[in-house]
């Protein structure tokens, strides 16, 4: 018969493993050069062209890159007041929101050339297109539901983990009916079903940091369509990965 100092320690290494699993894994596919001077806020594939907006005042951009070499193909600068923040494309435009400047701004996906500013109140962080309805993060743990056209608020939800709320959303994917988030200053990104507001999975990426120390914090998703992969990258990394998520309640 085992000690009850057995038992304990049973208990306790199975807690471990279990919180272990809790951080579901990556396995990278392949990487891609990175502009590092990119301050990445937001990042979305759509028809083989890679959609980058960056951000900091002076330096944001709205730009295609070539998906497979990294190369920047096109690039227009916001005015120099603007703090450029997460992107979405919906149809044959794209949105992009910025930071404390409570400007939506509406560009032509083909020329990336503004079509028309909308305001907003509150801070803009992430954006994504779930098909229906755009969802914005402001850093809080609220996710807001904006209509794709007139930009206008028609609803939101909270973020929990663990009955919690969840602050600091930050670059926003929408894929399959869920929030692909990253947390800003952390190296995990979160998966949400928006009906509920509950994080139904955590990824820790913190294995694909560079050692360099000019590279800043882990920023940018991108689903590739007709797979169960995603571009990963920070802002100023040298690198973008494809990788593929493993762990639980993948679909």
């Amino acid at each position: 018969m085992r000690s009850p100092v057995w038992l304990v320690l049973a208990v306790v290494l199975a807690a471990c493993s279990t919180q272990q699993e809790a951080k579901s894994q990556v396995e990278v596919l392949q990487k891609i050069p990175h502009d590092t001077s990119a301050f990445t806020q937001g990042l979305e594939l759509v028809d083989g062209v890679l959609y980058e907006g960056t951000g900091l005042e002076g330096q944001s951009t709205m730009r295609t890159l070539d998906p497979s070499t990294g190369k920047v193909q096109k690039k227009v600068d916001l005015p120099e007041n603007f703090f450029g923040e997460g992107i979405t494309v919906v149809g044959d435009t794209i949105w992009q929101i910025t930071w404390r400047n409570g400007v939506a701004i509406e560009r032509d996906r083909r020329t990336l050339n503004e079509v028309r500013r909308v305001q907003y109140q509150g801070e803009g962080w992430g954006i994504c297109d779930d098909g229906k309805r755009l969802i914005m993060s402001d850093g809080s743990a609220k996710l807001t539901f904006r209509d794709p056209k007139s930009f206008s608020a028609t609803g939101s939800v909270q973020v929990t983990r663990g009955g919690k709320p969840l602050t600091q959303l930050n670059e926003l994917e929408c894929v399959g009916g869920k929030v692909w988030a990253n947390v800003w200053k952390t190296d995990e990104i979160v998966r949400i079903d928006p009906a509920s507001g509950q994080v139904t999975d955590t990824y820790d990426l913190s294995s694909l940091k560079p050692a360099d120390p000019n590279a800043d914090v882990l920023n940018g998703i991108a689903h590739v369509p007709g797979t169960d992969e995603f571009l990963v990258t920070g802002k100023n990394w040298p690198t973008i990965f494809r990788v593929r998520f493993h762990g639980m309640g993948q679909d």
